[in-house]
């Protein structure tokens, strides 16, 4: 019964973080391409690209029990270029969160703390 609380546990994280991932490329791509369509909410290719990549990593993510966020993982899975492309829009994205998704932006700098500190053992 443990074990199927701790996966639930751990599908939920994933899910959660796959959204906030997904809300950083729709607001990335709102701002930066023309092939948003804000009626439907739908990425332009290159976007969409990039999301379903992160994504399928997350799916395939073998470390989501104890990780908190991809930054802080000691082991990085995405391809040079997509790794590029995902900071590109974290950097953009990271700072605007506050503005377009505050629940979601405390929530991270929350999990963020919390692994800070557990790291230096306080």
């Amino acid at each position: 019964m443990d074990r199927t609380k701790h996966t639930m546990n751990t599908e939920e994280k994933r899910k959660k973080e796959q959204r906030v991932v997904e809300e950083m490329i729709r607001l990335y791509c709102r701002k930066h391409h023309k092939g948003y369509d804000g009626k439907t909410g739908r990425l332009c290719p290159v976007c969409q690209q990039l999301s379903d990549y992160a994504k399928l990593r997350s799916e395939k993510c073998p470390f989501m029990e104890k990780k908190t966020f991809c930054s802080n993982c000691k082991v990085h899975c995405y391809q040079p270029e997509m790794r590029e492309k995902i900071r590109r829009v974290m950097r953009f994205s990271g700072p605007r969160m506050l503005l377009y998704h505050p629940i979601m932006a405390m929530w991270h700098v929350v999990c963020t703390l919390r692994e800070k500190r557990r790291k230096t053992g306080d």
